[in-house]
C-alpha cells in the first residue's frame, strides 16, 4: 500500500518533519544524510535546513538531500540515484523565455493586423499565447483537441483565433526541433517523467520522501504516486482534512481548500482513510488549537453542504484564541498596521513574523513603512525589472528619445543615476534651471535643436541670470554628445536589427550615466538590479537573431512590454525575523505570528485573468482548468496559513476611494460566527493599532493656524495696479501681497496642454488681427479671412488633435457669429481701437497711485462717444456684481477712457460698457450691456477705488486671505501659501 502521510495545518510543518526524521535515523547523522527529500519550493528546501539547524541546537549535521520538486535538475537526480547511468536522464533543454517570446511575436505579426498592429502588441500576445503552451503542457493535453473546438459554436472573433492557433500548432514544433529545444512546461513534464521512470526502474536503497506537495502538476502528482509506490518512498501531504464527513468529503469542488488533496489520493490510488498520520515528535507543538482549524474548515465548506450551519455544533471558545481582524479604512492605513503588527514583534526576542498578501501593491507600502524603523523587508515576490533605478533609467531614455518631451527629459535629468559626465548632483541643478526656463507651461518644439530655439527665444524673466542661457545650450550640447546617436536613429524612422537599436540604447544609457570620476558602464550595472538587467539585456540580444527590422517608436514600445514582470530579488540586507511573501513563498513556511492580509474579493482569491486565446466556454471543452482551480489552491493557502500561533486577517474597505467587498472567506467565517452566536467575537485589533498609527505623524502639539494677516511697511506696498489686479485687491488682498510685494508668481504646469487663459488669449488675438486688417468696412471673403487670423492665432496648437476637434469647430461657430453681428453693428458703430493700453494717476492723502489698463476694443458711436468692450470666452460678471463693486474692471476703464488715459483715443465720453461672452456653443455668443450710466459706475468705481487706496496706506492694514468669503475670486494661486483650508470654515479636509 502506498505509504502516504500528512499533517494539519496547525502542526508547524517543516519542523515536524525534521522532528520525525531525525526520530526516525535515531539521531545517526550519517544515515540522515542518506534520506532524499523533495519539497515544492526552493524557499521549502531552506526552511527545511533551518528547521534540521533548530532541531540540533545550532551544532553542525549532514542534512538530508534535499530539492525543491518542480526544479529539481539532471544533475541533482543522478547525484540523489546512486548508481544510475549517466546518460538516463539525456533531455532536450528548455527554450530562453525571450527567445519564445519572440518568436511567438513574430508568428503573432505575420497573422496580420487582426492580432496586433505593432510590435509591442505583439509581445504582449506572444507572452500570453507562451502562457497558454505552458497550461497546455502542463496539464498533458494535445494541441490536436483544438479540432474538437467547433469555429462555427463561437463568434467570429473566436473563429479567426482557433485559425491562427491551429496553424502556430502546425509550425511551432518544428521551430523548437530546429533549435534541439522544447517549452519549459514540455521540459519539466520530461524530467520529471524520467525521473519516475527512474526511480521505477532503479528503485534508490534509501528513502526518498516527497513532502508539501498538493499535486496540482500532472507530472508531479505522477512523480508522488510513483514515489508512494516505492519500497521505501513516502509522501507527506500538507493539510489532508480527514475529520470531514463523507458527504462533504464527496461534495467538494474545485474552489475547495482540499479539492487538490482530494484528487492526487485519487490519482494515488487511495482511500483518505488510508491516510496516516505524520509521528510527530513530543518537542513539536501545534501552533494553535486545532478547534481554529475546525472553525475554518466549517467556514470553508462546499456550497452543497451549507444546510449543516443550521445545526451547527459548539465552537470551543479556544477557536478564538489569538485570532484578530482588521478592516482598516484605506490600503494605507492598511499598510501602516501591518507595519506595526510586524515592528511590535521584533520587541519579543526570536519571535518571527510574516505578511502574506497576493497583493503586491500593498506588500510595497507596507515595506515602504517598515523603512522608517529602518527595517529592511523586501516583498518575496521581487521588485518588477522596470521598476528598479536601472530599469527605470533604461525606460526613460528609451522614452525620451522617442517622445522628446519635457517630461521624459526631466526625468532623466532627475534621475538618480543620471550624471552625464559631470559632478554628482550638477546634471540634475541644471535640470531643474531648464525646467524653469523653458519647460513649464506649453511644450516647446520638438528635438534638442528644439530646446535650443526655446532656450535663444526664452524671455530674461525665465532665464534670470542672462549667464545662464549659456550653461543650458551647454547642457543640450552634453545630451546631443551622449545620447544623440540614439535620438538621431529615432528620429530618423529607418527600420534597424533589434540588436542595433539595443546598441543604440545600451550606448546612451552607459555615456548618461557616468560621471566625472566614474565610467557609466562601472554605474549601471554593478548592483543587484544592474546585474538583472545586464542579464535581460545579454538574454534579448542572444534572443533577437532573426527578428524583423523595426523602426525608433516600436523598439520603445517593444522594450517596455519585454523588460516588465521581470523580478529583481535582493540577496542581503533584508531582515531574519521579518518576511512579506506571496502565496507560492508561504507555502510551508512557519511564523510566529502571521498576517493574511489583502482579503478582498478580486484580491484574494484573486479575480480570473482574461484569456485572448480562448473563452472560458472553449477552454473548459479543450480540457483547461477553470478559474475555479487557482481559488481552490488560493483557499488551500489561505486555509493552511491560518494555522499560525498569532492570526490576523486584514482587509482595507475602500481601495482608490471605490468600496470594496470582504473576500468569500471572510464573509463565510462572519456567517459560521453568527450561526454560533458568536458573531463580532474575533478580536477587532484595528482601533488600538490605528491610534498607534495615526499618533506616528502626529505632532507632539498643534496649535491652531490663525487667517493670515501680513502687514507689510508702506514703501513696500504698491503704488501701480491694473484693473484687473484691483478686483483682486478687493477680493483677495493676499494674493496681491504675494504676486506685489513677495514678487512670488505661480510656476505654469509642465508640458501644459491649452487651457481657458491660452483659449482667450487665442481668441483675443485672432479677432484683433481680423479687426485691424478691417476696421472699415468687412471684406466679400470676410469669413475665409477671419478663419486666417484664427489659424495664424492657434499655430502649431491646430496639430493638437483636442485643439483640432474641440477648439477650433467652437471657433468657427464664433467666428459666424461675430461677423453677423459686427455687419449690423458697423452700419452706425466703428472700432476704434484694438488691444489699447492706458493709465492714469491718482492722487489720494498717501501718495500718487497708477492705474492701468488694457481695454481689448473700444468703438466709436455716432456721437462721438466711446463703447468699451470686453471679450470673456468664460461666466462674465452680472450688472449685479459690476454695481456692487465686486467686477470694477469695466468701470476702471470708463473712467481712464474719460479721464484722457487711452492716449490714442483722447478723452472721450463713455455711452457704453458691454461684455462679449464668445463660447462657440449654443448660442456662439451673447453680448450683455451694463444698463446702468456709465459715468455713474465709472465716479462710483473712481471712489471705491480711492477708499481702497485709503484703507491700504494705513500700516496697521493687513492684506488678509479672501477676507469676505461670499466675495472670494473663482480661483487664485496663492490659497496654498495662505494655508485657506487650515484656518476657514473647512476645517482643512479636503475637496
Amino acid at each position: 500500500m502506498p505509504n502516504v502521510y500528512t499533517l494539519a495545518p496547525n502542526l508547524p510543518f517543516v519542523d515536524a518533519l525534521a522532528a520525525g526524521l531525525w526520530a526516525r535515523v535515531g539521531g545517526d547523522a550519517l544515515a540522515l544524510s542518506r534520506i532524499t527529500v523533495l519539497l515544492p519550493t526552493a524557499r521549502a528546501v531552506r526552511s527545511l535546513r533551518e528547521a534540521f539547524l533548530r532541531l540540533s541546537g545550532g551544532r553542525p549535521i549532514l542534512l538530508p538531500r534535499m530539492a525543491p520538486l518542480g526544479d529539481v535538475d539532471s544533475d541533482e537526480i543522478t547525484l540523489m540515484l546512486d548508481g544510475m547511468k549517466a546518460g538516463g536522464l539525456d533531455l532536450a533543454p528548455a527554450i530562453a523565455p525571450l527567445r519564445r517570446q519572440l518568436l511567438l511575436s513574430r508568428a503573432v505579426l505575420a497573422a496580420g493586423d487582426s492580432f496586433a498592429k505593432t510590435k509591442a502588441q505583439a509581445a504582449r500576445l506572444g507572452r500570453e499565447l507562451a502562457k497558454l503552451l505552458d497550461q497546455v503542457q502542463t496539464e498533458q493535453l494535445s494541441f490536436d483537441q483544438l479540432r474538437n473546438l467547433v469555429p462555427d459554436d463561437y463568434a467570429e472573433h473566436w473563429q479567426v483565433t482557433l485559425s491562427f492557433l491551429s496553424i502556430i500548432i502546425d509550425q511551432w514544433p518544428a521551430i523548437l526541433a530546429d533549435l534541439g529545444v522544447v517549452d519549459p512546461g514540455q521540459e519539466r513534464n520530461n524530467r520529471l517523467a524520467a525521473f519516475a521512470r527512474a526511480l521505477e526502474l532503479n528503485p534508490p536503497p534509501h528513502p526518498i520522501i516527497a513532502a508539501g506537495s498538493t499535486g496540482t502538476i500532472p507530472a508531479s502528482a505522477d512523480l508522488l504516486a510513483t514515489i508512494a509506490r516505492l519500497p521505501q518512498g513516502e509522501v507527506v501531504l500538507p493539510g489532508l482534512d480527514q475529520d470531514i464527513d463523507a458527504d462533504t468529503w464527496a461534495a467538494l469542488d474545485e474552489a475547495h481548500p482540499q479539492f487538490a488533496l482530494k484528487h492526487l489520493i485519487n490519482r494515488l490510488g487511495i482511500a483518505r482513510e488510508e491516510v496516516q498520520d505524520w509521528q510527530v515528535a513530543a518537542s513539536v507543538r501545534p501552533a494553535c488549537p486545532p478547534a481554529r482549524i475546525r472553525l475554518i474548515a466549517e467556514a470553508m465548506r462546499p456550497a452543497g453542504t451549507t444546510e449543516a450551519w443550521r445545526d451547527l455544533p459548539d465552537i470551543a471558545p479556544s477557536a478564538l484564541e489569538r485570532l484578530h481582524r482588521i478592516d482598516a479604512t484605506t490600503p494605507q492605513e492598511e499598510a501602516g498596521i501591518i507595519a506595526l503588527i510586524l515592528r511590535e514583534a521584533l520587541e519579543v526576542p526570536e519571535k518571527t513574523a510574516a505578511l502574506v498578501t497576493p497583493d503586491r501593491n500593498l506588500a510595497r507600502r507596507v515595506a515602504t513603512e517598515l523603512a522608517r524603523w529602518g527595517i529592511k523587508v523586501d516583498d518575496s515576490a521581487g521588485r518588477p525589472l522596470a521598476q528598479t533605478p536601472v530599469g527605470s533609467f533604461l525606460r526613460v531614455i528609451a522614452d525620451l528619445a522617442v517622445q522628446g518631451a519635457p517630461i521624459p527629459l526631466l526625468s532623466l535629468l532627475k534621475h538618480p543615476l543620471a550624471g552625464g559626465g559631470m559632478e554628482a548632483g550638477d546634471l540634475r541643478r541644471l535640470g531643474r534651471q531648464l525646467e524653469k526656463a523653458v519647460l513649464r507651461g506649453p511644450r516647446p518644439p520638438g528635438g534638442l535643436d528644439g530646446l535650443r530655439q526655446a532656450l535663444n527665444g526664452a524671455d530674461r524673466r525665465r532665464l534670470g541670470n542672462p549667464a545662464l542661457k549659456a550653461d543650458l545650450l551647454t547642457l543640450v550640447d552634453r545630451l546631443e554628445e551622449r545620447m544623440g546617436d540614439f535620438i538621431n536613429a529615432v528620429r530618423d524612422g529607418e527600420e534597424r536589427p533589434l540588436t542595433d537599436w539595443l546598441h543604440l540604447h545600451v550606448g546612451a544609457a552607459e555615456a548618461m550615466a557616468a560621471l566625472e570620476a566614474e565610467p557609466g558602464n562601472e554605474r549601471l550595472w554593478r548592483d543587484k538590479d544592474g546585474e538583472a538587467a545586464a542579464a535581460f539585456i545579454d538574454e534579448l540580444r542572444d534572443a533577437a537573431t532573426g527578428y524583423p527590422s523595426m523602426g525608433g517608436r516600436d523598439y520603445a514600445g517593444l522594450m517596455e512590454v519585454l523588460i516588465s514582470g521581470r523580478p529583481v530579488r535582493p540577496a542581503f540586507g533584508l531582515h531574519p525575523r521579518l518576511h512579506i511573501l506571496g502565496l507560492m513563498e508561504a507555502r510551508l513556511q512557519q511564523f510566529d505570528t502571521v498576517i493574511l492580509a489583502g482579503l478582498n474579493e478580486g484580491t484574494w482569491p484573486p479575480a480570473p485573468a482574461p484569456d485572448p486565446w480562448m473563452s472560458r466556454p472553449m477552454r473548459s471543452r479543450f480540457g483547461l482548468p477553470s478559474p475555479e482551480r487557482q481559488v481552490g489552491q488560493a483557499a488551500h493557502d489561505f486555509a493552511h496559513a491560518c494555522g499560525a500561533h498569532t492570526l490576523y486577517l486584514s482587509r482595507s474597505e475602500r481601495v482608490d476611494g471605490t468600496p470594496t467587498v470582504p473576500s468569500r472567506w471572510l464573509l463565510r467565517l462572519d456567517t459560521v460566527l453568527g450561526k454560533a452566536g458568536l458573531r463580532g467575537s474575533i478580536g477587532h485589533a484595528v482601533e488600538h493599532y490605528r491610534a498607534l498609527y495615526q499618533a506616528l505623524d502626529r505632532p507632539a502639539q498643534v496649535k491652531p493656524c490663525p487667517a493670515p494677516a501680513p502687514c507689510p511697511p508702506l514703501d513696500a506696498r504698491p503704488r501701480k495696479l491694473s484693473v484687473t489686479q484691483i478686483e483682486t485687491w478687493m477680493r483677495d488682498p493676499y494674493a496681491i501681497y504675494a504676486r506685489k510685494i513677495l514678487e512670488l508668481e505661480a510656476l505654469e504646469p509642465i508640458d501644459a496642454d491649452p487651457g481657458a487663459a491660452e483659449r482667450g488669449e487665442i481668441l483675443h488675438k485672432a479677432l484683433e488681427n481680423f479687426i485691424r486688417r478691417y476696421p472699415a468696412q468687412l471684406p466679400g471673403n470676410a469669413r475665409s479671412e477671419l478663419l486666417a487670423c484664427g489659424r495664424e492665432a492657434f499655430g502649431d496648437l491646430l496639430d493638437q488633435p483636442g485643439v483640432q476637434a474641440f477648439w477650433w469647430p467652437r471657433f468657427e461657430r464664433v467666428a459666424d457669429w461675430f461677423l453677423g453681428v459686427e455687419a449690423e453693428r458697423r452700419k452706425t458703430i466703428r472700432p476704434l481701437a484694438i488691444e489699447v493700453t492706458g493709465s492714469i494717476r491718482l492722487t489720494p492723502p498717501g501718495g500718487d497711485f497708477i492705474l492701468t489698463a488694457k481695454a481689448d476694443r473700444i468703438d466709436r458711436t455716432p456721437t462721438g462717444g466711446v463703447v468699451l468692450l470686453d471679450y470673456k470666452t468664460g461666466q462674465p460678471p452680472t450688472g449685479k456684481e459690476v454695481r456692487l463693486g465686486k467686477a470694477p474692471q469695466l468701470p476702471l476703464e470708463a473712467l481712464i477712457a474719460r479721464e484722457g488715459g487711452f492716449t490714442e483715443i483722447g478723452a472721450a465720453q463713455v455711452e457704453g460698457l458691454e461684455f462679449w461672452r464668445l463660447t462657440g456653443g449654443d448660442p456662439a455668443g451673447i453680448i450683455q450691456t451694463l444698463k446702468d450710466e456709465s459715468h455713474d459706475l465709472a465716479d462710483e468705481a473712481r471712489d471705491g477705488l480711492l477708499a481702497l487706496i485709503e484703507a491700504f496706506d494705513d500700516p496697521a492694514m493687513p492684506y488678509r486671505s479672501q477676507p469676505r468669503p461670499s466675495w472670494a475670486p473663482r480661483f487664485t494661486d496663492y490659497a496654498h501659501l495662505s494655508r485657506i483650508a487650515e484656518w476657514s470654515a473647512g476645517g482643512g479636509e479636503e475637496g
